[in-house]
């Protein structure tokens, strides 16, 4: 499952990050690493930016770039 799929509210745990270079560099730097709590908190317009609690810090992707983590 991708975190893109993730309904607001919903706590899962990082898999795996499949991004390449320094996007995958900087997923990690945001705490996206093996293993990591991810709370959805809410959805923007359209579904486009999401924005999530990881380790405490409120981060907003894009959907292209939450399509990259695999969780469970």
């Amino acid at each position: 499952m991708k975190l893109s799929d993730i309904n607001v509210g919903e706590i899962v745990k990082v898999k795996n990050n499949t991004a390449q270079d320094s996007l995958k560099e900087r997923f990690l730097a945001l705490g996206l690493t093996k293993g990591a709590d991810v709370e959805v908190l809410r959805k923007g317009p359209k579904n486009n930016l999401t924005v999530y609690r990881i380790r405490g810090a409120m981060i907003a992707l894009r959907n292209e770039e939450s399509r990259l983590i695999e969780v469970y």
